[in-house]
């Protein structure tokens, strides 16, 4: 599991830096951006395993920048985990194409669990 990379989309600069530490400490690379319009600039410079994408992110939005993510020929493979505070999370999530959702506030366990199942989810989908 160790040098998979996370690419954190928030416009809450504390969340950031909270799950950029955690995520760290479980042996992640982490990358991160508090804008979502050049979405498909950022995955292609950091070349994330697992995309983790807040709802409410400036410029387009995390369900336009979950699409656009879906919708690449190189990059719809890309696990995305949509993140939010909102009631219709999974509604949401559904919309943008997500491939998980993670309700805030969450625990940091549920965060390592979520980024691990995705991870498991694309290794074993490569297997196949």
């Amino acid at each position: 599991m160790k040098d998979k990379t996370i690419l954190l989309f928030d416009d809450d600069v504390n969340i950031l830096e909270v799950c950029t530490i955690i995520l760290e400490n479980y042996g992640y690379q982490v990358a991160t951006s508090e804008t979502s319009h050049d979405i498909i600039e950022k995955v292609t410079a950091v070349k994330p395993d697992v995309i983790l994408m807040d709802n409410w992110i400036p410029e387009i939005g995390g369900i336009k920048a979950t699409q656009l993510v879906k919708q690449h020929p190189d990059f719809n493979h890309i696990p995305v985990i949509y993140v939010s505070a909102n009631n219709d999370i999974q509604l949401l999530a559904e919309e943008a194409g997500a491939d998980s959702y993670l309700e805030k506030p969450f625990n940091l366990d549920d965060l390592e669990n979520a980024v691990k199942s995705m991870l498991n989810l694309s290794k074993s989908d490569l297997n196949v």
